[in-house]
Order: C-alpha cells, then sequence, then structure tokens
C-alpha cells in the first residue's frame, strides 16, 4: 500500500504537491524541486506533458521521485498514446513499485506549442481507469494474464469550475465507478464553486467514495495570474483577485494571501479529504503555506490520531 493511499485509508489530511516540469539537469534536477516541501508531504505528482507541452517523460520523473525517497503520483494522459502504451507504462510504473497512477484525458495539442502533432486519444481518462482496473485484477485489456497483478492506486481529476457546473458531481462519479479512488480537483480562484462542488459530492456520496482533493495554486505576481486565466485551459481567474494583487502595497506578498485564503477555505469544507498544492515558485511556498495554516509535518500527521486540520 501506497503511503498516500495509506493516509486516505485512515482518514487522515493528505497533502500532495506538482512538481515544476523537469527537461533536464537529472536527479539533482528533480530533487531540486522538491525539496523545499519535502517534509509536509504524501506524495508529489510526476506530471505527462503539462498542456501539450513535451517534458521529461512522468515515469522517468516518478522513478527518480522513488529513487530520492519522494512517493510520486504518475500522471498518464490519454492523447500521446494508445492503450498498448498506456498499459505498458502502468506495467513499467508496477515493475518499480509505483502505485499511485492519476488517469487524465489530455489537453489537446492546440493547448501546447506543437499543435502538428497527431492527437491518439485511443481511450479517454474514465477507460483509462478501467485499464488499471483490470491490470490491478491480474490482465491485461486483451486478456492476457498478469502474474502477479500490480497493486495499484488510481485516481482522476476534476474540474468544479468548469461547465456544465450542474454535471461535473455526476462526472467525477463515473470516474469512481470506473475505479478512481481518489480525485485531484483542478485549480479553482472562485471558492464558492468549490463549495457548491463539495456540498452537491457529498450529498450524491461521492465524498464518501473517494478522496476529494481540492487544488492551491501559488504565484508570485499579478502578472502568473493574468497568464494562467489567458493561458491555462480550464482555469479561470477573477478580475477582483487580480486587481486586488496589483493594487496591494506588496504584490507578491498579496498573492500568497489569496492562496492562503482559498486554501483555508477549501479545507474546512465537509468531504476534503486533502489539499493538492502547486507552485511556480522556486522557493518554499508549499512549506510555507503549510505552517501558515497550521498543517503539521508529514510524520507528525502520520503519528497522530486522525484530526480536522
Amino acid at each position: 500500500m501506497s503511503r498516500l493511499e495509506d493516509a486516505l485509508a485512515a482518514g487522515r489530511f493528505a497533502v500532495t504537491a506538482e512538481l515544476l516540469t523537469v527537461d533536464a539537469g537529472g536527479l539533482d534536477a528533480v530533487q531540486e524541486r522538491f525539496a523545499p516541501y519535502a517534509d509536509y508531504v504524501d506524495a508529489t505528482n510526476a506530471t505527462d506533458n503539462t498542456s501539450a507541452h513535451a517534458h521529461a517523460s512522468p515515469l522517468a520523473v516518478a522513478i527518480a521521485l522513488k529513487q530520492l525517497g519522494m512517493e510520486p503520483v504518475m500522471q498518464l494522459t490519454c492523447r500521446d498514446r494508445n492503450r498498448i502504451a498506456l498499459e505498458a507504462e502502468i506495467a513499467g510504473a508496477a515493475l518499480h513499485g509505483i502505485e499511485n497512477i492519476c488517469c487524465l484525458t489530455g489537453d489537446d495539442v492546440t493547448a501546447g506549442d506543437e499543435p502538428e502533432a497527431r492527437r491518439v486519444f485511443d481511450l479517454d481518462s474514465i477507460q483509462l481507469l478501467a485499464l488499471g482496473v483490470a491490470m490491478a485484477n491480474g490482465t491485461y485489456l486483451s486478456g492476457r494474464k498478469i502474474d502477479p497483478a500490480p497493486h495499484l492506486f488510481l485516481g482522476a481529476v476534476e474540474n468544479a469550475g468548469a461547465p456544465p457546473f450542474d454535471y461535473r458531481v455526476d462526472r467525477a462519479l463515473k470516474k469512481v465507478r470506473a475505479g478512481a479512488r481518489f480525485l485531484q480537483l483542478q485549480v479553482g480562484f472562485r471558492p464558492e464553486q468549490t463549495e457548491a462542488f463539495m456540498r452537491e459530492a457529498v450529498d450524491k456520496g461521492l465524498a464518501a467514495e473517494c478522496a476529494l482533493i481540492p487544488s492551491i495554486c501559488l504565484v508570485r505576481s499579478p502578472g502568473a495570474l493574468r497568464f494562467i486565466d489567458a493561458n491555462v485551459p480550464g482555469i479561470e481567474v477573477p478580475v477582483a483577485i487580480i486587481e486586488r494583487c496589483e493594487r496591494a502595497a506588496d504584490p507578491e506578498a498579496e498573492c500568497f494571501e489569496v492562496a492562503c485564503e482559498l486554501a483555508e477555505h477549501a479545507r474546512s469544507l465537509p468531504g476534503v479529504a486533502g489539499l493538492h498544492l502547486i507552485s511556480f515558485r522556486r522557493e518554499a511556498g508549499i512549506a510555507r503555506l503549510c505552517q501558515r495554516l497550521g498543517i503539521p509535518t508529514r510524520e507528525t500527521r502520520a503519528d497522530s490520531r486522525p484530526v480536522a486540520v
């Protein structure tokens, strides 16, 4: 059982983070990215060509994380691989003891810097989850046996802030029925949308069936907020938040305050099992946020009884 699965199964508040993308630099580059927050997180996401930009492969990064003592969550998108390649990636991850797999359909190639690339989309995220379940049960999709079957802790993502809003929880339930046991929610800058999603998730039983982990994004400038709003698919940053940070005497400090407020609100909502923290700051912003919110280190959380934080 992975550390993340154990934390969520025990009802402990979980913290995951997203590794800044890696293009070069070897293991030192990977360690440099997670070292500032290593004491606080249960697992770190190895992303898969985010926004359709090529980077070091998620399997390679996940293996590096594991070698360096950090538990990985390996993301897999369907945009760039057919089912055979996806099966190979999961089998390869299992070979290295990587259990946490986050299944995504993937942004379209038009979101990236190589829009002429051929789309694959042989499967979507729900079908990829079903593939993962089949492999965990000891077979490839063809029915060919895998012995011993890999132990997998499967998850996916969901966007509480994307229309149609009245369909998001039902869509998430489809992912859970396909095999997702945790859902990392897309970054949201509108707390009312996260609150509405979580309320419906509790009412419809989604929160009881899987761990729901809202994402919080830390940036250093109002310009970064404007960039996210204009360029990151599926994320809208309200003008009021951008202007608040621009008017502040210390815009960087105000951006941090916004992240703290959003994190505090998200973790207060019934049904929230943890937080997923994303920082474009090359320093200890994630650790600082955890300290500010009074979230204990991973070891302290593991040694204590589950409590609401």
